[in-house]
C-alpha cells in the first residue's frame, strides 16, 4: 500500500473530525482548508462475521487517510441510509425513506455551509447513489448559494479493480463478482478495518446463484462496476428479496476475501480523492469561491454577500434566508 492505513479517529483529539474540534480550531482550519469530507454510509446486516456499520466504516477510513494526507476536515458520518426495495426486511438493516434521507442530507449541507465549509466532497459507501445527487441539486435550487460539491461513489472510481475473473478478461484480484458483503467488499473492509471483521465467523451464500428474470449481463452487479445496461437501482422485482433468498446476509463468498486483493484499488482510489481535493483548492484557495455571482448563483448579490460573511462577521446566517432547505 502506498498510504498508511487509518487506525480509526472518530474519537481522537487530532482535529480530523469537525465534531471533535473547538471553535478556535475550526476558524484556524478554515483559513487554510475549507473542504469538508462527508462520509455517507448505512447500517445493514453483513452476515455473521462482518459489522453492521461496514458501509460507513469503509468511507470513514478512506476519509481519514485523505484528511491525514491533506489537512482537510471530516464530518462524523451519516450512519443510516436509503435502501433499495430488495434489501427490505433484513434484521439489523435500518431503512430510512428516501425523502427523509434526502432532507437530512440537505440539512447537513446547510449546516456545514453556514459554518464556513462551502466545498464538500461526499463519500458514499452504500448503494444509495440514486438518492444523493438529488439532495445536492435540491439544496442548490433551494438556496442558490455559492457552493462546491463533488460526489464520490467509491466503486465507480475504481470499477475495473473490482471486477471478477468470471466477467473480465483483464488481470483482476477477484474470483467472484462484487455484490454485498462478498469477496470484494470484504477484502476492502479487511484492508481498511480488519479489526472489526472476523473471518472465522463468515458464511458464504448457499445454493448460489439465484435465478433472475432477465438474462445474464443485463442488470449490473454491485457498484454498477460492469456498466451493463440496467443499474441495479433501476430495477425492482426482477431478482430476489434478500431476506428471503440470502438469509446469510451476504451475496457471494466473503470467505474468499483477502485484504491484499484491495491494496492496488485503494491506492488508486485515495489518489483520486486527493486529486480532486487539490484541484478544488488550487482553483479556489481557502475562503475563495467564484464570487462573481453570475457564475454560481443568480440570487441578489447583497444577500449573497451577507450570507457569505455569516452572522459573526457582519452578515447573516443561511437559516435567516431559507429554512428548511
Amino acid at each position: 500500500m502506498k498510504y498508511q492505513m487509518s487506525k480509526g479517529y472518530m474519537d481522537s483529539p487530532e482535529n480530523l473530525y469537525f465534531q471533535n474540534m473547538t471553535g478556535t480550531a475550526v476558524q484556524e482550519r478554515l483559513k487554510k482548508n475549507d473542504i469538508i469530507l462527508i462520509p455517507i454510509g448505512s447500517t445493514e446486516y453483513h452476515g455473521m462475521g462482518q459489522p453492521y456499520g461496514e458501509d460507513t466504516f469503509l468511507v470513514t477510513r478512506m476519509a481519514e487517510i485523505v484528511a491525514k494526507e491533506k489537512g482537510c476536515t471530516i464530518s462524523q458520518p451519516v450512519w443510516f441510509g436509503a435502501h433499495s426495495w430488495n434489501q427490505m426486511g433484513m434484521p439489523g438493516t435500518i431503512v430510512v425513506p428516501e425523502d427523509t434521507f434526502n432532507a437530512y442530507l440537505r440539512a447537513i449541507f446547510a449546516g456545514y455551509w453556514n459554518a464556513g465549509f462551502r466545498k464538500m466532497i461526499l463519500l458514499n459507501g452504500h448503494g444509495q447513489e440514486y438518492v444523493i445527487p438529488n439532495a445536492i441539486h435540491m439544496f442548490q435550487k433551494a438556496t442558490r448559494v455559492p457552493c462546491m460539491f463533488a460526489f464520490v461513489n467509491w466503486p465507480t472510481v475504481i470499477a475495473k479493480y473490482l471486477r471478477a475473473k468470471e466477467f473480465d478478461v483483464n488481470d483482476t484480484q477477484f474470483d467472484t463478482a462484487f455484490r454485498h458483503a462478498d469477496e470484494v467488499e470484504t477484502s476492502y473492509a479487511m484492508a481498511l478495518f480488519g479489526e472489526l471483521n472476523h473471518k472465522e465467523q463468515m458464511e458464504d451464500t448457499k445454493n448460489w446463484p439465484k435465478k433472475h428474470v432477465l438474462s445474464p449481463k443485463t442488470i449490473d452487479l454491485g457498484g454498477d462496476v460492469y456498466q451493463w445496461p440496467l443499474p441495479g437501482h433501476c430495477t425492482a422485482g426482477l431478482g430476489p428479496l434478500e431476506v428471503k433468498q440470502y438469509p446469510e446476509g451476504v451475496v457471494g463468498y466473503p470467505t474468499k476475501a483477502d485484504p491484499k486483493k484491495a491494496e492496488e484499488g485503494l491506492d488508486v482510489l485515495i489518489d483520486f480523492i486527493c486529486k480532486i481535493h487539490d484541484e478544488i483548492l488550487e482553483a479556489y484557495p481557502a475562503g475563495k469561491l467564484p464570487m462573481e455571482m453570475t457564475e454560481l448563483s443568480d440570487a441578489e448579490p447583497k444577500l449573497m454577500d451577507d450570507l457569505m460573511k455569516g452572522p459573526f462577521k457582519g452578515g447573516r446566517s443561511l437559516y435567516s434566508y431559507v429554512y428548511p432547505v
